[in-house]
């Protein structure tokens, strides 16, 4: 058991730890933005969290609508990878031949939706910003979470085109790149960070609106060198076009029929944060800014479980293509004991030395901030083995294209539980931020059982056939 165990992981770890180190290294975009945020000050940083959880909460859901490319474009490979080994040699040609314009169907059309969602999210951001005074936020914050939104919003587009290829590019086997474009954009988007706030190297003052012009210019330039890389790979160039005009109607409604489900699952999730973000406002900025800094430190975390649930996501698509029903059902239990020994490792840091973890965001912001973020931290310790838990539940149902049960399951254990558990706690019971946090941890756990006990049900009640080309 303990040599299969060993074995999966060795296998799952081959795709989930570039995944993994890439979306660490994306996350250190918005975490850079934060630090820079809680060095301008409280208020500051409770805007600029606020301009991020609605920036997250669009981009989420743009990302959602192309997060299917790499199961399909996986289960194509696989098919054709099957069909090789089966001998029969004089069909290759052709197979492979339609492998790849089935792929450049895919990808055409997974750009067009990105464009159409980035465009969309854009207009949203900027007509969002004046409405937040009617949510009973302060109104020196909103007027800074107005301006950088404005900031925000170029950059949503040139993002979600990068999410587009990036979803090739590991549907492909192949994400290796990923990791070096996002690592060097790290380095460029605390440089230009710096030299907006403070106007250094010839560039205007902006203050907090700095950061947004830079992180926009960041995903621009991140999407042009991942272009320019998969151009640059054999394997990948003559299948990666940007023609969108040319995008099949077809594929594009098979994309958005399997994307939407998605979305709303992620946006489900994401909106579920959002909201307990303006209820964390409506205790004040110092509540808001530990919110945002505890929030962000989850979100750090949540990036294990993104490229491990992304990784089972991929292999389950590729198995099931391929025939191998058990070796998909293993993989929940690969998945979830890689999470659970990230998760203990983090939640043991958490409780031991909570002022080192935070000192990055509330060094030199308010004592109350600092208090409030340390108790939630508490809380976070556990709250997090089951946020990883419930993302690999979405992922593993999306091996099966079961995109919709992801969303009717977070629709039960986000909003018909966890808000009314936050509400409840926060403000009836007399916890404040605290109980929001514990209506949070009710929520995914929630989900997390309901996720998993879908996908264990979905495999021993139906045959899983191949998806059709």
């Amino acid at each position: 058991m303990l040599t299969t165990l060993l074995r999966d992981s060795r296998a799952l770890a081959t795709l989930a730890v570039p995944l993994i180190l890439t979306q660490l290294a994306q996350v250190a975009l918005t975490t850079t933005d934060t630090v820079m945020m809680g060095l301008l000050g409280t208020q500051e940083l409770a805007a600029g969290g606020l301009a991020i959880v609605i920036f997250n909460q669009l981009r989420t859901m743009g990302v959602g609508l192309v997060t299917s490319v790499g199961n399909q474009i996986a289960a194509a490979a696989a098919r054709a990878e099957k069909s090789a080994q089966s001998g029969q040699s004089e069909r290759q040609p052709e197979g492979k031949a339609g492998e790849h314009e089935e792929v450049r169907a895919i990808v055409r059309a997974s750009l067009a939706v990105a464009t159409l969602a980035g465009i969309a999210g854009a207009v949203l951001m900027i007509l969002i910003g004046p409405a937040l005074t009617w949510l009973g936020q302060d109104a020196a914050v909103v007027e800074r979470t107005r301006t950088l939104l404005i900031a925000l919003a170029p950059g949503l587009l040139p993002c979600l085109w990068f999410q587009a290829i990036r979803q090739f590019t590991v549907g492909m086997r192949r994400p290796q790149a990923l990791l070096q474009i996002t690592i060097a954009s790290i380095a460029v988007n605390a440089g230009l960070n710096w030299a907006l706030i403070h106007g250094t190297w010839g560039l205007p003052r902006l203050g907090l609106t700095g950061i947004g012009v830079a992180t926009s210019t960041v995903y621009l330039l991140s999407f042009l060198a991942l272009y320019v890389s998969a151009k640059r790979d054999s394997e990948l160039a003559p299948l990666l076009t940007l023609n969108v005009a040319k995008a099949d109607p077809a594929t594009v409604k098979r994309l958005i029929g399997l994307g939407v489900p998605i979305a709303a699952t992620y946006g489900s999730e994401a909106g579920f944060f959002s909201i307990t973000a303006l209820m964390a406002g409506s205790f004040g900025p110092a509540a808001l800014a530990a919110h945002t800094a505890v929030n962000q430190l989850v979100y750090i975390v949540f990036q294990v479980a993104v490229g491990l649930s992304h990784a089972a996501s991929i292999n389950v698509s590729r198995e099931l293509a391929l025939g191998r029903t058990d070796d998909a059902r293993r993989l929940k239990n690969t998945a979830l004991t890689c999470a659970a020994a990230v998760m203990t490792v983090v939640g043991i840091a958490y409780l031991a030395m909570p002022r080192l973890v935070l000192a990055p965001f509330l060094d030199s912001g308010s004592e109350q901030a600092l208090t409030i973020a340390t108790h939630l931290l508490i809380v976070t310790a556990f709250l997090q083995f089951f946020d990883c838990a419930q993302n690999i539940g979405v992922g593993l149902l999306r091996g099966l294209d079961d995109t919709r049960s992801g969303f009717r399951v977070t629709l039960i254990g986000y909003w018909a539980v966890g808000l009314p558990a936050s509400w409840l706690l926060a403000y009836p019971g007399g916890f404040d931020t605290l109980g929001i946090w514990l209506g949070l941890l009710t929520g995914l756990a929630t989900t997390a059982v309901l996720l998993l006990r879908r996908y264990g049900q979905a495999l021993g009640s139906r045959t899983i056939e191949p998806v059709p080309a």
